[in-house]
């Protein structure tokens, strides 16, 4: 199994500005790819890495995402992104195994879900989703698809109170399972990518036994 160590970042404050967290993530050079392709028949691959780190309130994510098609119909959250162009944070932070699964499109619109697995994983109260913070390059209007060589950052922050249901008061020290991935059920040319590998028959990113590891430095 995959594992990283996710870094403090020194920023100007509790909540610091989207464009300064941005940057941050940048400077962590070419960070960590989602480029594992499990199953035979979906071997279209976009270029996608990403960054994280972790502040005194927020985990924060970019991703970087080179493809042929992007589409972000999706503008309400707990809408099926998945259908768009579509990144992915699947992540366990305790050994109980609840995960919660962020998924975004383009336009940063998100679904937000909870649970043991995909047979009770359901959305959680868009009051959760309302507090994560997102900038990307690709505005925030609904588009179709786009053809033609594509490239779109997103930038995420999600803050500790939006994992509902947990009382997560710190990160240092701290091991969360999770992985990543890049999908689009939609799409001209279907894929399904992931940071670690899953090792079943079908597409399915709902099985936490295939998650990775995050291990949260000291600040």
């Amino acid at each position: 199994m995959k594992s990283i160590l996710v870094p403090y970042l020194i920023l100007s404050s509790l909540i610091p500005e989207m464009t300064e967290v941005s940057k941050a993530l940048d400077k962590l050079g070419e960070g960590n790819t989602i480029d594992c392709v499990n199953w035979p028949g979906y071997d279209y691959q976009p270029k996608v890495r990403f960054n994280i780190g972790y502040g005194e309130k927020e985990i924060y994510i970019k991703y970087y995402v080179h493809e042929q098609y992007v589409m972000a119909q999706k503008g309400k959250s707990n809408q099926s992104v998945c259908e768009d162009s579509c990144v992915e944070f699947f992540v366990s932070p305790d050994s109980d195994g609840i995960y919660y699964n962020f998924e975004f499109n383009p336009i940063g619109t998100c679904l937000e879900g909870k649970g043991t697995g995909r047979a009770d994983s359901k959305p959680v109260d868009p009051e959760y989703i309302s507090k994560i913070r997102r900038l990307g390059t690709m505005g925030s209007t609904p588009f179709d698809e786009k053809t033609g060589e594509q490239y779109w950052e997103l930038t995420i922050a999600i803050p500790l109170e939006s994992f509902a249901g947990k009382d997560i008061k710190s990160l240092p020290g701290k091991i969360f399972k999770a992985n990543f991935y890049k999908c689009g059920d939609k799409l001209t040319r279907p894929h399904y990518l992931t940071w670690n590998p899953v090792g079943t028959p079908n597409p399915d990113y709902h099985r936490p036994e295939y998650f990775g590891t995050l291990r949260f430095a000291a600040r």
